[in-house]
């Protein structure tokens, strides 16, 4: 089994900045892509920004040059770190990883319990 555990979410007022962590666990081989998703009241959940294990990143165009995704492949981790919060920003903020489990190819995506993300006017 492979957990994936969120943190680093609060409230902030608009402008400030937070870093989302997120450490996978448990079962792993390898981790192929992770990356993180939002999901605001009432909204489809979306996108935020993947990164690779080559380290390749896909940012979404709504947080494209205040939003950073990274990741430490030894430590099984992937960060998110978001300047010039807005309040649009305010969101459950899902991890999410790529995991072969045994080394046989096979991969699945395992989804973290989500960090609440809170940006006040």
């Amino acid at each position: 089994q492979v957990q994936l555990v969120e943190s680093g979410g609060g409230l902030v007022q608009a402008g400030e900045s937070l870093r989302l962590s997120c450490k996978a666990s448990g079962s792993i081989f390898g981790i192929d892509a992770m990356g993180w998703y939002r999901q605001a009241p009432g909204k489809q959940r979306e996108m935020v920004a993947t990164v690779t294990s080559g380290g390749s990143t896909n940012v979404a165009d709504s947080v494209k040059g205040r939003f950073t995704v990274s990741r430490d492949n030894a430590e099984k981790t992937v960060y998110l770190r978001m300047n010039s919060l807005k309040p649009e920003d305010t969101a459950v903020y899902y991890c999410t990883a790529e995991v072969d489990p045994t080394g046989g190819g096979f991969s699945k995506e395992y989804w973290g319990q989500g960090t609440q993300v809170t940006v006040s006017s």
